[in-house]
């Protein structure tokens, strides 16, 4: 059931474990509403992609994620033909009924595997409004992206073969967006665009304790002061949310109920994935992490 208001969208997401600011709840409430994608951006491990899947979860529909890279081309992302059925096909006629036999039926739908948007819009066209997620949408080659852009105003495939997919219902489509590039103007006009940053210390307090609510009070306190520090310092990955969660969880299956200086030193590879950034922290000495600015 699509949440009617902000304060219905921001309690449904928390109902789900997903802490948002009002600002955010506002921009998913009009995202649903008016049937406009959600672009987001953010640094990674700031929850973006979590969005798409609590969405998904409140609002009873399927998840579609379609993960992009470098090199990924229309085929990948919307469909492509399945040849070992169609040559399956070709051989089960000729040996049914002769060389002659008729083998236009294998351009049809049937023979047809759906990638992740051809599944989105076919999903629409039944009624259903699954949600859409293309994550990581920078990692894409912008011959992709301008492709999106038809896509996400007509919210319509032409397969030539076939014929033309429409949705009848558009999905919920959230983009996300690490900023490793720009994307284009154009395609941000589509959208609804939020910007989604590292939480203050007490909005960290409140994840931890939605996400992990076994943690105890003063080790979450520490971790949120921990990471704190660590995004003050000039690091060439800051770590995000993801981050703070892992290193909860690492902490809780050490049984360690409190950082100290021997335990961050040696968990500090759980939050921290460059040797840079961990021999610049231990430099500056551990234990300053405990200090709260």
């Amino acid at each position: 059931m699509t949440p009617n208001t902000v304060d219905e969208v921001q309690d449904a997401l928390a109902g789900a474990s997903y802490i948002a600011d009002r600002p955010l709840a506002v921009t998913i409430h009009l995202a649903l509403q008016l049937g406009r994608p959600l672009f987001l951006e953010g640094e990674a491990g700031v929850g973006k992609t979590e969005i798409a899947k609590v969405l998904a979860h409140i609002l009873g529909e399927d998840l579609i994620r379609l993960q992009c890279y470098e090199g990924l081309d229309v085929s990948h992302a919307l469909y492509e033909w399945d040849y070992a059925r169609q040559m399956l096909a070709i051989r089960m006629a000729e040996a049914t009924s002769g060389p002659t036999a008729e083998v236009t039926d294998i351009m049809s739908r049937e023979f047809l595997l759906a990638r992740p948007l051809l599944q989105a819009i076919e999903l629409g066209a039944q009624g259903k409004r699954p949600v859409l997620l293309i994550d990581e949408l920078d990692r894409a080659d912008e011959e992709f992206e301008a492709y999106l852009l038809e896509l996400l105003s007509d919210f319509q495939v032409t397969i030539p073969e076939v014929a033309t997919i429409k949705a009848r219902v558009p999905p919920v489509v959230v983009i996300t967006s690490n900023r490793t590039r720009e994307i284009h103007d154009a395609l941000k006009r589509r959208c609804l665009y939020h910007w989604i940053d590292y939480p203050s210390y007490e909005r960290e307090l409140e994840i931890m304790r939605a996400k992990a609510p076994d943690l105890p009070h003063r080790l979450a306190e520490q971790l949120a002061t921990a990471m704190q520090q660590l995004r003050a310092a000039d690091l060439f990955k800051a770590p995000g949310v993801a981050e703070t969660l892992d290193w909860g969880h690492a902490l809780t299956v050490l049984g360690r109920g409190e950082l100290n200086g021997v335990t961050i030193d040696e968990t500090l590879g759980v939050v921290l994935k460059y040797q840079e950034d961990l021999t610049r922290v231990r430099a500056n000495g551990v234990e300053q992490l405990l200090v709260a600015e």
